[in-house]
């Protein structure tokens, strides 16, 4: 399918595999995408820039790369930023089409259905999208496409009216006229307001009085004095500002234009540096509206699909996207005086060109599409590198952050090992970066490609957490080696189904789990010191995780939480210090008042094993990430050994030397390992550890009251 990128400060069209319908979520055939004049030409001139001037205007992002430098090394951060880099960014976030198909537990729609979509990332300009239920909405008959297809710029709009609260008969100021300036005024006049604009652009300025302005303003006038002599000296009921520029002057003309215990809303991005006198003597309202309304940026809203109560919340996101199509349909607001410019999908570039060209620019941008045709394609091949003789040939299913930055750098530093043939990942376009950087055959969004290829012997598992499983059974099935980022899985059933697989098949496939800990050096030396011991040994694990908010993708149920997510990993060694397995699992969890305090973040855990050895974690986000993440501490044998945070080990009462070095934690000797294991046959990590770690995650899992979770 045909998608449009940004990259190095220009859009391009390219062919990437088309998504597939998930659970929850419709595949739409786009007839239409309407381009964010602001937001767009923004991120196209952001990408176009050096990477240190990026990093200025986005120092959040900055952060995150030092995290992953302090967590998983510099070579990774870099590998991530190179990575997003080189990709390029899909774009857009309004489109309308046709429901092709729909995944599990979509009720809503049905094949057919005529709809428009909203939302970053989601709503490309593309020729399909894959859009969860609560970012589409149904067409009222007769409505046009092209007019749909500006349903997130209506909602915007509308939420913002929405916040001003508007009565009949009240005037109010909307400041900036733009497109969502513009789709404001007519909103305001079917509510019964008298609307006076103001922007610098004539042209823009007489668009506004044909769709219904009493009056428009330069904002060079005497601004407060035109609407005071409009409003019996009192001043405008609220003013609504829907510019984008970094003036700080913005605000204080929009409070200086309000009478006294008026309100001022902000939709557009501007200057916020606030005069307290503007609002403090007329005690204003200062309101902010986000985005298309309630549920934005609420995971659980827009990726689970979970509405709000209507009683509750009458004016969801979803619902303000409703509301804009029936006020399009009713001839409330017109798109027509806006003079719409449309282009298609192909002649993208020069839609992007005359937004950034000299003169007037359009007001609104609109790229049209292709009737469907063809059979959609959901791989994308290209010329690949050849691999050498030996090697095996590699399928990734999940080309996430981690596997780009740590586990696809270090197959490709061993090419007489690993040949990666092919990339799947949910979105086209990055599988077809991923797959161009490391010179795959092919790129695709379905994995029944990669597990169906003779030529691929190894799938490497990188997806969010709850598909582990089911990808593991299917590749097995298929009869390919796996790796598998930990976790195995997050069920009981799904590792009941794993390991009657083997019961029923004693000649499986190699099967690896990423419990790469059990590889770094220090562990490694650690190992040699505890070699021939006489007694058990007693170990203390402590995990300094760091807090992460509820919304983040690991403690949703696709990640499964922290413990079956990350503490397995701790599990995994104490199997590899011991060489036994666990006999008993016991846990226990803080109970706190603050909700954002998780059980799963919080808990001690024990492990006694067979050869009578206890292991102990205790995993937390109470503390400060400015403290070092990891410590364990060991006894066994008249041998005392700390490791700390991977770059040093002590050993006390042995003479074995310890260890020290760059923080260190297998990921490379891992794969070593697994390029080992595939040639003789003898498994890096024993499917019994594998197992049992899962197993004691599942066990703790439960026993701190997060079993359903």
């Amino acid at each position: 399918m045909k998608q449009v990128l940004i990259r190095s400060g220009n859009a391009l069209v390219e062919e990437v595999p088309a998504p597939v319908a998930g659970p929850g979520e419709i595949l739409v055939a786009v007839a239409a995408s309407c381009v964010s004049v602001g937001t767009e030409a923004s991120s196209l001139s952001l990408s176009g820039m050096p990477l240190y001037r990026r990093a200025l205007k986005q120092p959040q992002h900055v952060k995150r790369v030092l995290e992953i430098a302090r967590e998983q090394g510099v070579r990774a951060a870099v590998e991530r930023v190179r990575g997003k880099v080189e990709a390029g960014a899909p774009t857009g976030y309004s489109a309308a089409g046709t429901v092709l198909a729909v995944g599990d537990r979509v009720e809503a729609f049905r094949v057919g259905d005529r709809v428009a979509c909203a939302g970053a990332g989601i709503a490309n300009h593309a020729q399909f999208i894959a859009v969860p239920v609560n970012l589409a909405a149904r067409l009222p008959d007769g409505l046009e496409f092209a007019d749909a297809c500006t349903v997130t710029l209506g909602a915007i709009a509308l939420q913002g009216v929405r916040r001003a609260a508007p009565t009949l008969g009240e005037t109010f100021v909307v400041i900036g006229l733009g497109i969502l300036g513009l789709l404001t005024v007519q909103m305001l006049r079917a509510n019964g307001v008298r609307v006076i604009g103001i922007d610098p652009d004539a042209g823009r300025r007489d668009i506004a009085r044909a769709v219904g302005a009493v009056a428009a303003l330069d904002p060079g006038e005497d601004v407060s004095g035109a609407v005071g002599r409009r409003t019996g000296g009192f001043g405008a009921d609220a003013a609504v500002i829907c510019a984008a520029s970094p003036s700080h002057a913005i605000v204080a003309q929009a409070a200086q234009s309000c009478r006294k215990k008026g309100r001022v809303i902000l939709v557009g991005d501007v200057g916020l540096n606030l005069d307290r006198a503007d609002f403090y003597a007329k005690e204003l309202d200062f309101l902010i509206s986000c985005s298309y309304g309630p549920g934005r940026y609420d995971p659980v809203f827009e990726q689970g699909g979970q509405d709000y109560p209507l009683p509750y919340v009458r004016w969801t996101e979803t619902r303000n996207m409703e509301a804009y199509l029936g006020l399009l349909a009713d001839g409330s607001v017109r798109l027509a005086p806006l003079a719409p410019q449309s282009y298609p999908v192909e002649e993208a570039p020069a839609a992007y060109r005359a937004l950034k060209g000299e003169g007037e620019k359009p007001l609104l941008v609109l790229l049209s599409y292709p009737p469907q045709g063809d059979p959609i394609r959901r791989v994308s091949v290209r010329a690949a590198r050849p691999g050498r003789s030996g090697a095996v040939g590699v399928g990734i299913l999940g080309a996430g952050s981690f596997l780009q930055a740590v586990h696809i750098p270090n197959m490709l530093a061993m090419p007489d090992r690993f040949s990666i043939r092919a990339v799947m990942n949910r979105t086209g376009a990055s599988a077809k970066a991923v797959a161009e950087r490391v010179g795959a055959a092919y790129a695709a969004t379905d994995a029944d490609a990669i597990l169906g290829d003779p030529d691929i012997g190894l799938v490497v598992i990188g997806t969010r957490h709850d598909m582990h499983g089911p990808l593991v059974l299917a590749a097995l099935r298929a009869g390919k080696a796996v790796l598998v980022e930990k976790p195995l899985c997050l069920t009981a059933g799904e590792l009941a189904a794993i390991e009657e697989f083997y019961r029923a098949r004693s000649e499986g496939a190699l099967l690896l789990t990423g419990f790469n800990r059990r590889f770094s050096p220090a562990v490694c030396r650690l190992g040699e010191a505890l070699a021939g011991r006489t007694t058990p040994i007693m170990a203390s694990y402590r995990m300094n995780a760091g807090f992460l908010s509820a919304d983040h993708w690991t403690q949703s149920p696709e990640g499964g939480g922290r413990n079956l997510g990350e503490a397995c990993h701790i599990y995994d060694l104490f199997c590899a210090l011991t060489g036994s397995l666990p006999t008993r699992v016991e846990a226990q969890a803080i109970r706190a008042e603050g909700r954002q305090w998780r059980s799963d973040d919080n808990f001690s855990a024990t492990l006694t094993f067979a050869d009578g050895s206890v292991c102990s974690l205790l995993y937390t986000a109470l503390g400060t990430k400015e403290h070092p993440k990891e410590r364990m501490e060991v006894f066994a044998d008249g041998v005392v050994a700390s490791l700390d945070d991977y770059r040093a080990l002590a050993v006390a009462g042995r003479r074995v030397k310890g260890w020290q070095g760059n923080q260190d934690k297998g990921h490379k000797a891992l794969m070593a390992a697994l390029a080992r294991g595939l040639a003789d046959g003898q498994w890096p990590i024993p499917l019994e550890h594998q197992l049992a770690a899962t197993r004691a995650a599942l066990a703790v899992q439960d026993m701190i009251g997060m079993g359903n979770v």
